[in-house]
């Protein structure tokens, strides 16, 4: 049993979610996007965020740039170049509509959080510099929806670069959580020119780190990741560079832990094939 022991209080809510009288909440679709790059000395090095204590969801854990899909994702007018969302929806196993939003979204949010922005004036090119202050007001403005993505990379006469894009994950927050996220998770390489920068209010410091260092850290208590960017880094952690993360060929499975009571104890157990173990007890 690949599990790790949860706190003697979730034992009454997962019996209640086991015997159907509590209904888990329903999980909102999100996308995440592992921002990568080549460091001259480290090598491959992504780049992640520690969420703020205040936080609702994962206060204090070390994540990458993302969230939830506004519905004005799915706008069929935003600029686009690369992979269509029907091939989106095959490499995700999402309807079109629904793999047009978590595209739009992985990059809206992506820019959002890091000023990072997978777009460019036309479909072969690249933003190559997201600061100053137009770009942080613009930024605000798609942070408190007073303008929608698309009517962003129209002002800017930007087109959605899908092509940077690369399918990677896809994980379900464990149905005893009050938030619940059914999140696809994607790579991409950062972009010349461009510098992430830490402009989140959800987040309290931020780091390029190499995929292992990160696993090392999560694994001696130093930083706190949930079992999804654990997985993800574990999986990163393979590869040399940003090129070879890229060509990796993925088939995507959907993964879900759950909650279980195992010999009176509350557990949270992982698909054995998930990438994430925790040490017996």
């Amino acid at each position: 049993m690949n599990g790790l022991k949860l706190p003697a209080e979730f034992r009454e809510q997962i019996e209640g979610i086991l015997d159907g009288s509590i209904q888990p909440a329903p999980p909102r679709h999100a996308a995440t996007v592992v921002v990568l790059r080549d460091h001259p000395e480290h090598g491959l090095q992504a780049f992640m965020l520690r969420r703020v204590s205040s936080m609702a969801f994962a206060p204090g854990a070390y994540v990458f740039p993302g969230g939830s899909v506004d519905p004005r994702d799915g706008d069929n007018t935003i600029a686009w170049s690369g992979p269509s969302p029907a091939e989106w929806g095959q490499a995700f196993n999402a309807d079109e509509t629904l793999a047009r939003e978590l595209v739009c979204a992985a990059v809206r949010e992506t820019f959002e959080e890091t000023l990072v922005l997978l777009a460019g004036p036309t479909e072969g090119s690249v933003v190559d510099d997201t600061r100053g202050d137009d770009w942080e007001a613009d930024r605000q403005a798609l942070l408190d929806r007073s303008l929608s993505f698309r009517e962003f990379l129209d002002r800017r006469g930007l087109v959605l670069r899908s092509d940077l894009l690369r399918p990677w994950a896809h994980w379900i927050t464990p149905a005893i959580e009050p938030k619940r996220y059914d999140t696809r998770f994607f790579v991409a390489p950062m972009p010349a020119g461009q510098r992430a920068r830490d402009v989140s209010t959800e987040a309290d410091r931020v780091a390029w780190v190499r995929p292992g260092e990160a696993v090392k850290r999560a694994r001696s208590g130093e930083w706190f990741m949930l079992p999804p960017t654990l997985a993800t880094l574990s999986e990163l952690a393979a590869y040399d560079t940003v090129a070879d993360v890229l060509a990796a060929t993925r088939q995507i499975v959907v993964y879900e832990p759950k909650a279980e009571i195992i010999d009176g104890e509350a557990y949270l157990v992982l698909p054995p094939d998930a990438g994430v173990h925790y040490p017996e007890g």
